[in-house]
């Protein structure tokens, strides 16, 4: 085929795309209005991959991001069992009464993470947010099998958590807000017979829990950068079974997919390209046919689609596939701390 009839990646109406997303979200949206910060950091985020943060007012993204941190009205209330994080949209601070404010502290670990990441990105300090709060009660949603809840008033308990708990500890730069050994033996658990992880313990292998298995133990400092080159077989987990499982993931169409048997999927181009990127890997993937499935997916509108056939992308594949291009070494892109979902730092390390 001709080269010049090769997809190119549209910078502008991705741009384009990225600010509208994160000035005001369509009312297609509106069923997602908890995960209003999550939704932020996937507009921050590529905009910050695409190297144009300066596209957005930086100290109006911070103070709107400061604006949902949850605050301990004394020192005690740190060991009262809550979690003082950030939480995830307006409607999570508030009762249903429109002037009472609600007593419910609904600090979420994935919302905490992505506050911190959008904070990271824009380069406010992050020793202004007052950590420690974060950080002490953050143990308190460590559960006895070393894995973690989101938030402190029950909910589910699984790898994706462990790794939100571990990248807040990361960019914090302070891990006394959880447990390393217990979360390890808690991941180390959730690898599965056929070299992936599942979300839990028993569960079928999934690229998204894998990437977030291994992200924490490299965070954690429990596996290496590049181990595939280095010392495998002393791994705590079964790395040359993992290798296997990731590589077998991509698929007749140049795509990856997430589990066996299911179609192609742009977001796994990052959770499961990352994986094999921070083993070390990555070369053995078809490059140029992942680089030209996940083109196929982007959207005349700017932004990207979850399928090829799809018409109207939305701002989650958009993002990872923003992510995943930048693992090929797009031209444009700025590369990325693999392990922590964010750009790279200027001194090439995204801690």
């Amino acid at each position: 085929m001709d080269a010049s009839a090769s997809p190119r990646l549209e910078r502008e109406r991705h741009l384009l795309f990225l600010e509208m997303m994160a000035l005001g979200l369509p009312k297609e949206y509106e069923s997602q209005e908890i995960n209003r910060l999550t939704l932020a950091y996937f507009a921050i985020s590529g905009l910050s991959i695409l190297d144009a943060l300066d596209r957005v007012d930086k100290d109006q993204v911070a103070n709107w991001v400061l604006s949902f941190q949850a605050h301990p009205r004394m020192v005690a209330d740190l060991d009262s069992g809550e979690f003082y994080g950030f939480c995830g949209s307006r409607t999570s601070q508030f009762s249903t009464s429109i002037c009472e404010v609600s007593r419910q502290n609904c600090s979420h670990l994935a919302s905490t993470y992505c506050a911190l990441a959008i904070l990271k990105m824009i380069g406010y300090n992050l020793s202004n947010i007052s950590p420690e709060s974060i950080l002490i009660s953050m143990r308190n949603l460590q559960q006895p099998d070393g894995s973690f809840m989101p938030i402190h008033f029950g909910a589910e308990t699984d790898l994706r958590f462990v790794y939100c708990a571990a990248a807040i500890c990361s960019m914090l730069n302070n891990w006394t807000g959880m447990d390393k050994e217990k979360a390890k033996d808690y991941i180390v658990k959730c690898q599965s017979y056929d070299g992936g992880f599942g979300l839990v313990p028993g569960s079928e292998s999934h690229g998204g829990a894998t990437y977030c298995g291994v992200a924490a133990l490299q965070l954690m400092g429990f596996i290496g950068a590049d181990i595939c080159s280095k010392q495998a077989q002393s791994a705590v987990i079964d790395v040359p079974l993992l290798v296997e499982w990731s590589l077998k993931r991509q698929s007749f169409d140049g795509g990856i997919q997430g589990r066996c048997n299911k179609p192609s999927d742009t977001c796994y181009a990052f959770w499961v390209g990352g994986v094999l990127k921070m083993l070390g890997v990555y070369e053995f993937i078809d490059k140029d046919a992942l680089h030209d499935f996940i083109l196929s997916c982007q959207s005349k509108y700017g932004g990207f689609t979850k399928f090829p056939e799809n018409m109207l992308p939305d701002l989650y594949h958009s993002y990872y596939s923003f992510a995943a291009l930048s693992l090929l070494g797009e031209p444009g892109l700025r590369p990325l701390c693999v392990e922590l979902g964010i750009t790279a730092s200027d001194d090439g390390h995204g801690k």
